[in-house]
Parts: structure tokens; C-alpha cells; sequence
């Protein structure tokens, strides 16, 4: 057994190799604290015969064993991986992959397992360093290491890394990075409107901070297994020749159309040109002419945008496509949207509901209820397929989860807003960053349900084309652009600042300086796309849709749940059972109210107040009147709670005779003066005259 410590700052890691998993390729433990997370990567001899893609499989476990819990629920043994272990498992994934030869095709899967995790762990983080350490130590192809990096920046501005629960919960920004000596290799996360400026100081930082990191897993290299030579592609050089005389042409001609299915049907001609072409001389090859023409379509359409600044579309590098929006579109529904880019739409439903709708989730940290979803649907019309439906794939829900993530920053607090809120983002045409065409399409159908967000949200794909000194950086990316292109960089955000990023690439790094020019591009963008969604709709609806509940919240002290709930819950039963309304109440006193219409809402909400109010000493309030005596008046304020109104305080003049000011059972607006040495409340009517309604405090 070996083993190797770093620290980064103040974090201490521990990596140890030998003790288990003796089969694998490669295998290693990682601690952090009490947080202990293994990998195991493990490759295929051979190659499939005909594969020309890398087959690679990320596999992250979360056991309740490492927190000492079973899992919720009637079955106690852990199934199919969760939402959670799923965007894991896509971070780990899209750290290592672009680091492998690009000749390697034999098959590899990585498997990460959390074997304990303490309070505030960060073991989705620990699974990318085991993973990178694993295949630094074996014998499979890699051109690594990758070093993970959990980045987060404090109230008052300074930056962190690796922050604890209670830092990131009060955080501007949460990111989760991976680095190489090279520079960048993976980015995703969130933040909170931060300005592009700001977030390339945050990553210069957090590189700094990996480079002990990086160092240590180069360092492990050297007690690893020999690397294997991956199989080198040796071209038949008349084969390609041939294809390239019979093909180029069409596919050049390809590179320069618009229309994604046209384009699609010339490099159809194109195949067609060259198997004819080749398979008289090279009869059996068609495998190989395939491969030689995604070669020469990949020197074509780069050529093409390198050399003259022309996209397949006609656009230039920094051009947007055409954008329509559409809201209100869809009857009965609480919110609606179309957003339409180019050859992508996304149709957006916006669903309001109850406390009761709200999502509980369970994972290592314990048991949590959200309160906004975001699901994402790529059905095989949107792209001309034909497909078996089945559950949401992993890129539906990493897809989903960038959204979400775009979108929560704007999002009201409950105490504002107090509506569980479902997005339905179904993707209806795709030709080019689907996930950020979601983001438009679900900020608008956030507005027109009149969810009042703090300012809008767009997205917008960026990519990356480099060959030696020649970049070009292109906005708003087409399908073929991101399948042929060194880069997809998706970066949402309103006018004020980012609020979502994340970034994949094929090149095994992106230096920082082109990432800084980037997002600088990525802003004009952003800044134009919601110059056309404010076009469609400009803020929130003033009003939600007549169809949608009617919720509200106020805050009850803990003593007063009690009297609303009633012996044997016999209170708020008998108020639910005649308001139509439904209510829950919070153990902290938070009460929401669920409502079918608003006078059922303000009629509820009457009664609660009536119920657990607790009057405030200069506040102004309406009781009833429930005993007249000759030194004043008694009024309950609410209920089993009364003050008295003495006979001095019951007008501007004397008065001889209460019982000629009020009657019991009369409504009167008094305000409190305060309470005497009795614990009796003073109230004051003279004091209340002529004060407008808005100034009842339980009006």
C-alpha cells in the first residue's frame, strides 16, 4: 500500500493505491477529512471491431452506509443511480474524457464510489480527483491529470476554494473546475449575477490553487503501471484520396449551407459520391471511407470558417441567428412560451403550485424539499429521428440541471413568492444549444405566469475553432459547429452579471486568455438575445392566471400554533373544511395558505390572523367590542386576546357614557398603546380616528 498527502490552502487531501480493487487497471482511495471516496477504472483489450467513437462510462454511487442511514422508503437497497449521482457522474466524465488519445477506442469505464461522508462533505468533487488518480496510476492511455477544484467567493468579496456547507450556502458563486498544467478542462456552475470580469479573476485563482494538486497526481504518475500504446490510425492514403476527389466538393458546397436538413442531405450526396468512388478499387471498406470522410468534412468546415470568417449559415463568428418569441400562446395553462433561434425552439410551460407540490429529495445530507423543477425533453422529432421513447437520458438531465441552475438566481424567495414552480421545457426543433434556447424560453414563461423574477435570464452556446495561432470564437454555435469545433461554452445570465456556465471542450484544455475573450463575446450576445425576449415581454405579468392557486404566508409565533391547529387539529380542520382553502403550518410558525380564488385566500388568511395575531405596541388594529362598562371598553383584538379601551382614550372629548360611543359586538380601530403593570393591554380609539384602511394592520 502507498500512499500520498497535499494540501491546497487549508485542505488536506489523502490519496492511497494498493490495498484494493487488485484487478483493476487502476484504483485508488481518496480522503478528505472523514469523507472517503474509491475509483476503479478498468479498459477492454481490444477495440470493437468497427467502433469510431470512444466508449466511455462514468459510474458515481452514493451508499447511505457512508452516512450510517438507510435509505428512505419500502426498499432498503439503493437502485438506479439518482439525479444527484447523475450530474456526479457527468463532472467526472467530463473532466477525464477529453484527455484520452483521440486514436484510443477500447472501451473504458470508471467507477466511483462514496464509502463515507461526513457532515458538509464534498464528495462529488473528491470522485473526479479519485478519478483522475486512478487513471494516472494505470496502464490505459490517458493524457492526464485532471485536478478538481470546488470554487466559491465569501460575502465580503474574497475568494475560496474547497468551502465548507455554510460558505457555499451564503456563496456568489458555486463552481466545480478541473484543470490540467494546460489550463481549463471543465467548468459548471452557478453564481449569482457576477460580472465576467470577476469570474475570470475567480479562475485564475482557483487555477493557482490547483497547482499543488496537479503537481501531486503528476507526481503519482511515476509509481504507476507502464501506459499501454494506443493503436496508432494508419489511413490508407489512395483510399482517402479517392474519397477526397469524389467528396470534397459537395461537402465544401455543404459548409456552405444554412439550412441544417439541406446541409445534411449534400453530405448524404457526399457519402454516396465516395463509396461509389472508392468500394470499385477498395471493395469491403466502407467502414474506412466513413472515417475519411468525417475527417475531411472536419478539415473542410474548419478550413472554411478559419480562412474566411463564414459559418454554414452565412454568418460571421459573433452573429446571433434570427430569434421570435412568443408568450401567452397556450390557453388555460399558468405560463407559456415559444423561443425560436435559428432552426432551435424551445416551448416552455410554466406550472404553479402548493407547498404540497413541492419535491422531496434524499441524499447523503438528509432529507430537503425543492421548490422549483426544471425538466428538460428532447424528443426524437426535434432533430427528424425516429427513436423508442424511454426516461430522461443523462444529457436530458444535465441539460435540465444547467437551466435550472440559470434560472434560480432570479427567482423570488417563498416568503415573496410562496408557489412550488414547474418548468416544462420541450425541445421542438434542434439545431445548436437546446439548454440555452430552455433558458429563454423558460424565463419567459416564468414572466408570463407573473412569477416576479428580479430581472430576465438568456443563454447562449459558445465555441472555440483553433488550429495552431488561428482561433476563431463563434457565438450562438449550430449542431455541426459543437460536433466539429474544439468547444462548447454555455454562459446565461441577465444584463447585471452571470448567473450559469459550463464548459466542455475537446482539445484537453482552454487557456484562460481565450476563455477572458470569450465571455466578453458571449456577453454582447446574451445582452442582444434578451433585447429581443424584453421585445415579446419586457417584466412579469402583474397578475398570476386565473387558473392558477392562490398562495400566501405569514409568520405566527411557535406559542400560537397551537391555537390554530386546535384540540385534535378540530380548528384548522373546521377553517379549512369552510374556506376551501388548505393550510400548512410550520414547526418555526411559517404558515402558508393555499387558496382556489382570492376571496377564499383573503378570507383565510382573516381567520388565521384572528386566530394567532399578537398585537404590537403603536400599531393600529380592528377588534370587537366585547364588554361596555362605565370606566371603558373592552375590544378583542384577536383571539383570546382583548384590551382595554379606557374611558379618556374613547374620543377627543368626554365622555360620560361608553355605552353611547360602542355596543358589544361593534367593530372598533384601536391602536395599542402599550401594557401596565398588570400585563393588561391599554388600547386607544381617539388615537385610531380616521386612519385609512391601509394603516389596520389586520385589515
Amino acid at each position: 500500500m502507498e500512499q500520498r498527502s497535499v494540501r491546497v490552502l487549508d485542505t488536506l487531501f489523502q490519496i492511497e493505491w494498493g490495498r484494493i480493487a487488485a484487478q483493476a487497471n487502476g484504483a485508488v482511495l481518496v480522503r478528505q477529512g472523514d469523507t472517503v471516496v474509491m475509483a476503479a477504472v478498468v479498459a477492454a483489450e481490444e477495440a470493437r471491431p468497427g467502433g469510431d467513437f470512444f466508449p466511455l462510462t462514468v459510474e458515481y454511487r452514493e451508499r447511505f452506509s457512508a452516512v450510517g442511514r438507510f435509505p428512505g422508503g419500502y426498499r432498503k437497497r439503493e437502485g438506479a443511480a439518482s439525479e444527484h449521482e447523475i450530474l456526479a457522474s457527468r463532472l467526472i466524465d467530463r473532466s477525464i474524457r477529453p484527455l484520452f488519445p483521440e486514436s484510443y477506442r477500447c472501451e473504458v469505464q470508471a467507477m466511483v464510489t462514496v464509502l463515507a461522508c461526513e457532515p458538509g462533505g464534498d464528495p462529488s468533487v473528491l470522485g473526479i480527483l479519485a478519478a483522475s488518480a486512478a487513471l494516472q496510476l494505470s496502464d490505459i492511455p490517458w493524457n492526464g491529470p485532471a485536478a478538481p477544484v470546488r470554487l466559491g467567493r465569501a460575502a465580503e468579496g474574497g475568494w475560496l476554494v474547497y468551502p465548507g456547507p455554510g460558505e457555499r450556502a451564503s456563496s456568489k458563486i458555486d463552481l466545480v473546475l478541473s484543470f490540467t498544467p494546460e489550463g481549463l478542462v471543465m467548468a459548471e456552475g452557478a453564481a449569482k449575477e457576477i460580472a465576467e470580469e470577476d469570474l475570470i479573476e475567480g479562475l485564475e485563482y482557483a487555477e493557482r490553487a490547483a497547482h499543488p494538486l496537479v503537481a501531486a497526481l503528476q507526481e503519482i504518475r511515476s509509481a504507476g503501471k507502464a501506459k499501454r500504446e494506443p493503436a496508432r490510425e494508419v489511413g490508407d492514403s489512395a483510399l482517402i484520396d479517392a474519397a477526397r476527389r469524389a467528396a470534397e466538393k459537395i461537402i465544401a458546397q455543404a459548409a456552405g449551407t444554412a439550412v441544417k436538413q439541406e446541409r445534411r442531405a449534400l453530405l448524404r450526396s457526399a457519402r454516396e459520391a465516395a463509396l461509389a468512388a472508392v468500394l470499385t478499387d477498395f471493395p469491403g471498406r466502407e467502414s474506412e471511407t466513413d472515417q475519411a470522410l468525417e475527417s475531411i468534412a472536419y478539415e473542410v468546415f474548419r478550413g472554411t470558417i478559419l480562412e474566411s470568417g463564414r459559418r454554414a449559415d452565412g454568418r460571421g463568428p459573433s452573429e446571433i441567428r434570427p430569434i421570435h418569441c412568443e408568450v401567452g400562446w397556450l390557453p388555460r395553462v399558468h405560463g407559456s412560451a415559444l423561443f425560436t433561434r435559428g432552426e432551435t425552439q424551445a416551448m416552455a410551460v410554466c406550472t404553479l403550485g402548493t407547498g404540497r407540490d413541492e419535491q422531496e429529495i434524499e441524499d447523503l445530507s438528509g432529507v430537503r424539499r425543492e421548490a422549483f423543477h426544471l425538466f428538460y425533453r428532447f424528443p426524437p422529432y426535434s432533430v427528424g429521428e425516429v427513436r423508442p421513447l424511454r426516461g430522461p437520458g443523462r444529457r436530458e438531465i444535465g441539460h435540465g440541471h444547467l437551466a435550472r441552475r440559470a434560472l434560480a438566481g432570479v427567482l423570488p424567495t417563498p416568503e415573496i413568492f410562496p408557489y412550488t414552480i414547474k418548468l416544462e421545457s420541450e425541445i421542438t426543433s434542434s439545431n445548436g444549444s437546446s439548454s440555452m434556447a430552455t433558458v429563454c424560453g423558460g424565463c419567459l414563461a416564468l414572466m408570463d405566469a407573473g412569477v416576479p423574477i428580479a430581472r430576465p435570464v438568456a443563454g447562449i452556446a459558445m465555441g472555440l475553432i483553433r488550429e495552431e495561432e488561428r482561433v476563431a470564437i463563434l457565438s450562438d454555435i449550430l449542431g455541426d459547429e459543437d460536433h466539429l469545433g474544439d468547444m462548447d461554452f454555455k454562459v446565461a445570465g441577465s444584463d447585471a452579471g452571470i448567473t450559469a456556465v459550463q464548459l466542455d471542450n475537446k482539445i484537453g484544455a482552454v487557456p484562460l486568455r481565450l476563455l477572458r475573450d470569450a465571455l466578453a463575446q458571449a456577453r454582447e450576445g446574451r445582452i442582444h438575445i434578451l433585447g429581443k425576449m424584453r421585445a415579446a415581454l419586457a417584466k412579469p405579468r402583474a397578475d398570476l392566471s386565473p387558473h392558477a392557486p392562490r398562495v400566501d404566508t405569514l409568520r405566527i409565533g411557535v406559542h400560537r400554533i397551537r391555537d390554530l391547529i386546535g384540540p385534535g387539529g378540530r380548528v384548522i380542520q373546521d377553517l379549512q373544511a369552510d374556506s376551501g382553502s388548505k393550510i400548512d403550518v410550520s414547526d418555526d410558525g411559517l404558515v402558508r395558505v393555499y387558496a382556489p380564488d382570492v376571496a377564499s385566500l383573503q378570507q383565510t388568511m382573516r381567520r388565521v390572523r384572528d386566530l394567532t395575531g399578537e398585537p404590537e405596541v403603536g400599531r393600529i388594529y380592528r377588534g370587537v367590542v366585547t364588554g361596555v362598562k362605565d370606566f371603558g371598553v373592552f375590544v378583542r383584538l384577536f383571539q383570546g386576546i382583548e384590551g382595554l379601551v379606557h374611558a379618556t382614550e374613547l374620543a377627543a372629548g368626554p365622555v360620560r357614557d361608553a355605552s353611547q360611543i360602542a355596543s358589544e359586538g361593534d367593530e372598533m380601530v384601536v391602536k395599542v398603546l402599550g401594557v401596565d403593570g398588570q400585563g393588561k393591554i391599554r388600547l386607544s380609539r381617539k388615537q385610531a380616528l380616521g386612519v385609512a384602511e391601509s394603516e389596520i394592520a389586520n385589515a
